[in-house]
């Protein structure tokens, strides 16, 4: 091909992207899809349905705010796609409001009315018999009204603070001396369940909302005075939080300050019933300084993440069908009883573990927890970014430090929505004698890493594991990721000299197979690309295939815009956000973008390079967004094992096949969804067809 002839990238205009916001709003739409489709299990729609209001909350949190915060200072500058602040603000409110009626139509005219043919009933007070009325209203006095607080507003009574995310009562009453009219506001009680099971039938559930509950019995609240109606509603605040570290000498203490902040975060969205009147909400957008543009009037119930609840109602023909996962062959032992020597297996070889269609408890965490008791293991060093507090990985670190060994746990205190948790189990680490960094200032710690030293015939010898996911036992039973262990000398030298960046005063320069963040990632990657359309130019095979979460970065993207240009077929496997156009005439013709949204959550990150017939492949932490390629810690590694190579190139052929369901992404930046043959059968489900290949993978070791 004649490089002359192509056309330069920029002179496409930033028309040639994508905007992030209104494409995270697309992936959320994807998840609505599923919520809405027939052929998903019932109480998997409650799941999605559940799932769609909770994303957009936390987006609102912090995107939305954001945003908002950028025009009310005046930083109102065109975003990468070139859209103004507000113009973009004005887009998504439009849109997230349109998606927000949607998915209540469809609980309330489909998913409801379903529930109840399946013998699932979320009942109004007036469906009840008058036997449930009264056992109801005896649960009442004993187990809700203790704990209810109403708050009432007049000049002695301020307006009361509505913390962000909570459902509320807002309740206006009639004096029947002065017949004048008063606010109240009364929270509904967190610590109660917002589906409040009723005592039912064989085979029968039968649930009332506790806000229904509430509003039944206001007259013994307000004793003396005439209730006159209630509504409800709830509001969204900007909990985004923003620390200048260079100017913070302890970060945990800072921290623990801006969580405090946060709650009191500036209210940037209304959500109201739509049976509210319009002298009460006049009321809440006054007190809460909200302008129009920033209420959501919605069909109640609000807050239908409490259909999250749904899931622990054991029926089992309602559900997908289970997937129970295997342990990893080159862990296994001819004994299903015994306990794999790890160290050994991966001494023999490198072991690739896929999750959540392999176990993390027989692999990952049996992995910590042998170097825990291993009375040859003198070091553990591990990043952890998210986690559970009652997680056995934090367990076995603390038993490793308390039985001597050296123990390095980094952890990330700024992980979004986890920081007040990971403070906790932090400063538990540090009672117990793990020695726990907060890594550099400036840049988040997102790699995923795991070091394990162990004397071995007097030598020190290095085990590892570099992931795609976190060290999170409950997340890894449907979190999609990859994980290497290997005691490659070459992968041990690079994990050795981060961890010493990390803790200490290092600059390191020098990896071997690692591309790290931010100093080598973004160029590493830049090269690799560039390789394969110089390729193309030459008339040689060439391809790119990546698979995030996110797809973001302007540069990398107009990277591969040119890799397509040059003839180099490009595949992007991506969960949420992409701000590629695929199939722009002359742009981005050889682009190809699939989404697989399912029961299990996409987040491996891997690419691919055809590499002249040698394939490369690196597996790790890192997005292709700006965050994580310029202001944050990533690492990928590179597979070496050509089964490993082998089993990731099938995993995306499996991905991108148009014989499987994924949603496909347009020019235009809309997503469709595939999920049917020509003749109305369904395609391939890839998470299902996973887990068949991965428990059918025949063994390759029996450890004795």
């Amino acid at each position: 091909m004649d490089q002359a002839s192509i056309t330069p990238v920029s002179e496409f205009g930033l028309e040639r992207y994508i905007d992030r916001e209104l494409s995270w709003l697309a992936f959320n739409q994807r998840v609505l899809e599923l919520g809405e489709a027939a052929d998903t299990p019932l109480l998997e729609r409650c799941n999605f349905l559940a799932i769609f209001p909770s994303n957009l909350d936390e987006w609102f949190m912090v995107r939305v705010a954001g945003l908002k915060r950028r025009i009310d200072t005046g930083l109102d500058k065109p975003t990468a796609a070139g859209l103004s602040s507000r113009e973009l603000l004005r887009q998504i409110r439009a849109k997230a409001r349109e998606l927000q009626l949607r998915h209540a139509e469809m609980f309330n005219q489909e998913v409801r009315p379903a529930l109840a043919e399946e013998g699932i009933h979320i009942l109004g007070w007036d469906e009840l018999s008058s036997q449930q009325q009264e056992r109801l209203t005896d649960l009442f006095a004993t187990q809700v009204f203790p704990v209810l607080m109403p708050l009432a507003v007049d000049p002695a009574h301020p307006f009361p603070y509505i913390s962000g995310l909570s459902l509320n009562l807002s309740v206006r009453v009639k004096n029947p001396m002065t017949e004048r009219i008063e606010f109240a506001r009364l929270k509904v009680p967190p610590v109660l369940p917002r589906l409040f099971e009723l005592d039912s039938p064989e085979g029968q559930t039968w649930y009332i909302l506790l806000e229904d509950l509430i509003a039944q019995h206001l007259d013994s609240l307000f004793p003396g005075m005439e209730v006159v109606d209630h509504h409800a509603f709830r509001v969204t605040r900007n909990e985004d939080m923003l620390i200048e570290e260079d100017e913070t000498e302890n970060l945990l203490q800072a921290l623990e300050k801006e969580l405090l902040r946060r709650r009191f975060g500036p209210p940037i969205r209304l959500e109201a019933s739509d049976d509210m009147d319009e002298e009460t909400l006049d009321i809440l957008k006054a007190e809460l300084d909200i302008t129009n543009d920033e209420v959501a009037v919605l069909p109640g119930p609000l807050d239908l993440s409490a259909l999250f609840a749904l899931g622990k109602i054991n029926r089992p023909d309602l559900k997908f069908a289970p997937q129970i996962p295997v342990t990893v062959a080159e862990f296994r032992t001819s004994d299903s009883d015994e306990e794999a020597d790890i160290f050994r297996a991966i001494a023999e070889r490198d072991v690739l573990v896929h999750h959540p269609y392999e176990s993390f408890s027989t692999s990952v965490q049996a992995f910590v927890e042998q170097a825990a008791d291993d009375p040859d293991v003198l070091a553990i060093k591990q990043t952890l970014y998210r986690t559970s507090g009652d997680s056995p990985i934090i367990a076995a670190l603390i038993k490793a430090a308390e039985s001597g060994k050296q123990v390095l746990a980094l952890v990330e205190i700024k992980a979004r929505f986890d920081e007040q948790n990971n403070i906790v189990w932090a400063r538990k680490l540090e009672k117990a004698g793990v020695h726990v960094v907060y890594g550099l200032v400036g840049l988040k710690t997102h790699c995923k890493l795991l070091q394990v030293i162990r004397r071995e015939d007097g030598k020190l010898h290095a085990y590892n594991h570099i992931g795609t996911g976190n060290y999170n036992p409950k997340t890894s039973r449907i979190y999609e990721d990859l994980g290497l262990f290997t005691d490659d000398e070459e992968v041990s030298g690079d994990i050795t000299r981060l961890f010493n960046q990390l803790s200490g005063y290092a600059i390191e320069r020098d990896f071997k197979r690692l591309l790290v963040a931010p100093l080598h990632l973004r160029p590493g990657l830049h090269e690799l690309i560039e390789k394969e359309r110089q390729a193309a130019l030459r008339g040689e095979p060439s391809r790119i295939r990546i698979k995030v979460n996110s797809m973001v970065d302007e540069a990398l993207t107009d990277a591969l815009y040119e890799a397509s240009q040059a003839g180099v077929p490009v595949d992007i496997w991506v969960r949420g956000i992409c701000c590629v156009r695929p199939g722009v005439p002359g742009l981005s013709d050889n682009i190809r973008v699939r989404s697989v949204v399912g029961r299990n959550l996409e987040h491996s990150r891997i690419f691919s390079f055809h590499n002249g017939g040698d394939t490369q492949i690196y597996i790790g932490s890192a997005d292709m967004m700006h965050r994580n390629l310029d202001r944050r810690i990533e690492a990928l590694v590179r597979l070496s094992d050509p089964d490993h190579i082998r089993l990731v190139t099938e995993l995306f052929d499996l991905g991108m096949s148009d014989e499987s369901a994924t949603w496909h992404l347009a020019a235009d930046g809309t997503w469709a969804r595939h999920h049917l043959d020509a003749e109305g059968r369904p395609l391939t489900d890839v998470h299902n067809e996973v887990m068949r290949r991965t428990a059918a993978r025949p063994r390759r070791h029996t450890l004795r």
